[in-house]
């Protein structure tokens, strides 16, 4: 799945650049994208389970610059029986790799505050979304 994304003004900080905590953004844009066709962040809404992020690394390769666009390229790594893994890769303009992010998202039962297990067609379309 790959999402595009404005570069603005207001990212940059004061060395010039795009602030590393935009780029978070632009992985959280990804995410959430990525969640709400799953029908995650709906199903969050109404049945109060869904997804919760339970950590995220992240590694900066080069700066981004203003103006400009951003690509998010997200791939699933892996599904496991209450969690899976979602690698984001971030490009700029001229399609070099600027940073990358890797999460694990866990199925969470909010009402309950604890981790369900993945049915098996969430499962199947979180593999076909991504």
């Amino acid at each position: 799945m790959k999402i595009e994304l404005r570069i603005d003004w207001s990212e940059l900080d004061a060395f010039g650049h795009i602030n590393n905590l935009e780029i978070m953004k632009y992985v959280q844009t990804a995410r959430v994208n990525f969640l709400s066709q799953t029908g995650l962040m709906q199903m969050q809404s109404i049945e109060k389970k869904g997804p919760i992020l339970a950590s995220i690394h992240t590694q900066f390769f080069k700066p981004l610059f203003f103006p400009g666009n951003v690509g998010v390229i997200s791939t699933l790594d892996y599904v496991k029986t209450s969690s899976f893994k979602v690698h984001h890769q971030i490009f700029n303009d001229e399609n070099e790799l600027v940073a990358e992010a890797y999460e694990i998202i866990v199925f969470y039962d909010f009402e309950h505050k604890h981790k369900l297990t993945i049915p098996e067609d969430l499962r199947k379309k979180i593999e076909e979304t991504i």
